[in-house]
């Protein structure tokens, strides 16, 4: 049996004491009670979910009963404080695609359809929750991406949409746009400009101009490679003019007279021929006549 309690009950105006017995609990009784208590604590603990993954390109944001933590939570298995609330954010490039109709420095109305690459900042990511929220890329990204957009094209003929200043354009959009948005905790990565829309006869009046652009600058490709050719002619000509001078200076009559002998010893030399040399001019060459094979 387990302990018993001893009561000692007094009475007044008497010396008699009645002693009681009261039984204890078991020691059975008290384990089945701290099992019970740890069985609750368990289950209020994995209620509280204390542990969390954050898959691969995310950070996680740590929201404790409305209080956001200054720190992220990187990719992977982590324990957390229980009924802690973790608000899992990309940190991956993301596209985002806008169609907006934009004006030209003429006034007129385009219809424009580029993407935009951004992504998140990490460090930021409990600015941009607390401040912003989860859905960021609805109110911060898409308003000034538009805005960005309209402010550049604005300061360019439709025509510029149309030729190599489209990149040019792109890249100041890309530029204005993480001037306004790199402070937030955005980072901007480059935005593409895909299909622009005119007016028809507007776009025929620009790619007509274009063309007639185009053919102008290949007739003066066409001149200047003519001229490449007669400069290169003239240059030739000058040059058999030249080398006719230097071989006319350079011959004699004593040059003719002595290279005239050498063909004739040659000649005389031959074991084919029979030579027959006739009298000439004191300043002409010898005769040769007959011969055979």
């Amino acid at each position: 049996m387990g302990d018993r309690h001893r009561l000692c009950l007094s009475q007044q105006g008497g010396t008699m004491a009645h002693l009681l017995e009261i039984p204890g609990p078991p020691l059975g009784g008290a384990r089945t009670r701290y099992i019970v208590i740890g069985v609750v604590i368990l289950i209020l603990l994995l209620w509280g979910n204390p542990l969390t993954v954050i898959p691969a390109g995310h950070v996680g944001v740590k929201d404790f009963f409305g209080n956001v933590s200054a720190s992220v939570i990187p990719a992977g298995v982590h324990f957390v404080l229980p009924f802690t609330r973790v608000v899992k954010m990309s940190v991956k490039t993301q596209e985002l695609k806008e169609a907006a109709e934009v004006p030209s420095k003429e006034g007129l109305t385009m219809d424009l359809e580029g993407s935009l690459l951004f992504r998140l900042d990490p460090a930021k990511a409990p600015d941009i929750y607390r401040t912003i929220g989860p859905n960021y890329a609805e109110i911060a990204v898409v308003p000034q991406i538009r805005s960005a957009i309209r402010e550049i094209t604005a300061t360019y003929e439709a025509k510029a949409l149309y030729s190599a200043e489209r990149d040019k354009i792109a890249r100041e959009t890309y530029e204005l746009f993480s001037k306004m948005s790199r402070p937030r905790g955005i980072i901007g990565e480059a935005v593409l400009l895909r299909k622009i829309g005119l007016p028809a006869i507007v776009a025929n009046a620009i790619q007509e101009k274009l063309k007639r652009e185009q053919e102008a600058e290949q007739m003066k490709f066409v001149l200047q490679k003519e001229e490449q050719e007669a400069q290169r002619k003239r240059i030739e000509a000058q040059g058999i003019s030249d080398f006719q001078k230097i071989v006319a200076a350079g011959i004699s009559s004593q040059l003719l007279e002595w290279k005239g002998i050498e063909a004739t010893e040659k000649l005389a030399l031959s074991q084919n021929s029979k030579i027959v040399v006739i009298g000439n001019p004191k300043s002409g060459l010898p005769i040769i006549l007959g011969g055979e094979k």
